[in-house]
């Protein structure tokens, strides 16, 4: 079995793209590429079981509904309540899609916002990528159903019980989370690509993207309620592992 991860970015110069073996008693990274085209990613999908990336697979419906209304000139959608309070919870509405209120109940604190925070122009390259492996390998299920699956490293390592402050800005805090991460996986070998896992947070969240993939492939993640799926195939839903990290481990360790 082989696992994919991508670290998306708005170009291919911050993309990064990892790849593990777990057909042995050790899961290898056997694949770790920064600057990553899409072209690469595309290629590398029809090869794996999964494949992993960090980045919103769409937008929420109620911001789609919005900036479509807003645009036709169209009165707000708003309650009564939302009309006369100060606008806030009107406006988390917008900016939140409905994987990112599970998130933040499982892991008590919200992911960036597609909608509002910095992540449009990388929302758009994932727009575009997903359309490419679809020509390729299928059309993707945002809801997480085919072999594209949304992840969020970051909330992937909280799940797991490892700190994620600091790890994004400093490779001094990257070396020790690989290594707490390690020792509680041994079975886990990045070889000579831990270096540059240690330099790079892209290469770093590649990495972990693919371990998520492994629960994803596995089943082992909290999918959407029947009752989100609809909703979760237009927004896409974060894959987040329900199981520890040393539950991952290769079959023959």
């Amino acid at each position: 079995m082989l696992t994919g991860g991508v670290d998306l970015a708005a170009e291919p110069r911050g993309t990064a793209l990892a790849v593990i073996d777990w057909s042995g008693p050790q899961a290898r990274v056997v694949q770790l590429t920064v600057g990553a085209s899409d072209a690469q990613i595309v290629e590398v999908a029809p090869t794996v079981t999964s494949l992993g990336i960090d980045c919103a697979f769409g937008w929420p419906d109620d911001f789609v509904a919005f900036v479509t209304g807003h645009s036709s000139g169209e009165r707000l959608d708003r309650s009564p309540a939302e009309r006369e309070g100060s606008g806030m919870d009107w406006r988390r509405r917008l900016a939140y899609r409905e994987t990112d209120r599970v998130i933040r109940g499982l892991t008590g604190r919200w992911p960036l916002s597609v909608s509002t925070d910095r992540l449009g122009l990388t929302a758009m390259h994932c727009a575009a990528l997903l359309e490419s492996l679809g020509d390729g390998i299928c059309t993707v299920d945002r809801a997480g159903g085919g072999v594209a699956a949304e992840v969020y490293p970051s909330a992937t390592l909280r799940s797991w019980g490892f700190s994620t402050v600091g790890y994004k800005t400093d490779a001094a805090i990257r070396s020790t989370l690989l290594e707490a991460i390690l020792a509680r996986a041994p079975w886990l070998e990045p070889g000579p690509m831990a270096e540059l896992m240690t330099s790079s947070d892209d290469a770093f969240d590649a990495v972990i993207a693919a371990l998520a993939a492994r629960a994803h492939s596995l089943g082992w993640w909290h999918r959407p309620p029947l009752e989100s799926l609809d909703r979760a195939g237009r927004e896409g839903w974060i894959v987040l592992p329900s199981v520890d990290l040393a539950e991952l481990r290769p079959s023959f360790s």
